[in-house]
């Protein structure tokens, strides 16, 4: 975009010996301001300006371009050119100073919403312990960088505790539910050391910060969300699940998924039951992975509106390392719906590593 005037120049110097006398293109240079603003400030825009005037009175008094004659430098045509040329380089410069500050504006606000995502969602470790971890964020709004969708990993006293949830709705909203979430969720993790008590705490929270918006929606306020714990000693995985698409555990390319209906009501719905959530404890070995996921994955339709069939792709794929696992995810599900995601989307992979420090020793050499 920078040199597009320079290449619109040239355009013109290329196509004004080929046309015939009857047809000015120079008069065409009117519109370099224009062409100028799209890339450039006011004081570049004011440049061109001069700079097209000046080109046209050469043109137009050069005898080689088309056998134009001097005396046509002064004609009432050309005079009626430089001013329209003077008129649209002050009307690019206005557009020109006001692109710049709306470019300054959106830099702004994206570098605000880049730190907004530092501490909304910042990047988990790659590595806790045993635990090799990776996460993925997608947003379907093109300049979004933050939404309803969210994840978290925290290393405890317990174990290292995991989280992916989904917030019901879109805009401000959403991201303040997100952000109430993820604030309850890293304080209680260390404090609560049964998973079931550390998913009603932060139930709790999300109680306490409905109440105080108010409003009629109040019931409709929730978060679907799975509560994960791998203990540091011991291979299995402790999962709560509140209303979420059930993890994955892939293991040895077979993937299966880790419900057995036991799934409580999505956070801010525990009123409707009265049953305690419910911890899941399934085998977790060296080599084994867990996928947590929102439904933005599973809902990503192609043209013809399937759904995307994720436990098949994975099936396909065979076993992955956890960054090269999310990185083919991201590429399929773009191909998939043709770059055009209808929902947010995150997911969280943790896969747990042979544990060093218990293989036996060496044999000494003889």
């Amino acid at each position: 975009m920078r040199w597009l005037p320079v290449l619109f120049v040239v355009g013109l110097l290329v196509l004004e010996p080929l046309t015939p006398v009857d047809w000015p293109v120079s008069f065409v240079l009117i519109a370099l301001p224009l062409v100028a603003a799209f890339a450039h400030g006011p004081l570049v825009v004011a440049g061109a300006t001069l700079f097209a005037v000046a080109f046209e009175g050469v043109l137009a008094g050069t005898p080689c371009c088309a056998g134009r004659s001097v005396g046509y430098l002064w004609d009432r045509h050309y005079v009626a050119s430089y001013f329209c040329t003077a008129l649209v380089g002050a009307l690019g410069a206005i557009l020109a100073a006001h692109r710049t500050r709306r470019e300054r504006t959106l830099a702004d606000v994206r570098f605000v919403a880049e730190i907004a995502q530092r501490v909304l969602l910042r990047p988990v470790p790659h590595r806790i312990g045993n635990l090799l971890l990776e996460s993925l964020y997608l947003s379907a709004a093109a300049e979004a960088r933050i939404g309803g969708d969210l994840y978290e990993a925290v290393p405890t006293a317990h174990g290292i505790r995991l989280l992916i949830g989904d917030v019901r709705g879109k805009g401000l909203l959403a991201v303040e539910t997100a952000a109430t979430l993820l604030g309850a969720f890293r304080e209680a993790a260390h404090d609560e050391p049964d998973l079931a008590a550390l998913a009603d705490r932060v139930e709790t929270s999300m109680d306490r910060r409905a109440m105080l918006l108010g409003g009629s929606e109040l019931g409709e306020r929730f978060v679907t969300a799975v509560f994960a714990e791998i203990p540091a000693a011991g291979h299995l995985v402790r999962i709560v699940n509140c209303g979420h698409p059930p993890p994955l555990l892939i293991r040895s390319g077979e993937v299966r998924e880790l419900d057995r209906g036991q799934s409580a009501p999505p956070l801010n719905l525990g009123m409707l039951v009265d049953d305690p959530y419910h911890v899941d404890v399934y085998d977790f070995r060296p080599g084994d992975q867990l996928l947590l996921y929102t439904d933005g994955i599973t809902e990503t339709r192609d043209p013809d509106g399937a759904f995307y069939p994720l436990v098949e792709r994975l099936r396909s794929w065979g076993p992955l390392p956890p960054r090269e696992l999310l990185e083919q995810l991201h590429r399929d599900l773009m191909a998939y719906s043709h770059n055009r995601l209808q929902d947010d989307t995150a997911a969280l992979t943790a896969c747990l590593l042979a544990d060093q420090r218990s293989a036996p020793p060496a044999p000494s050499a003889p």
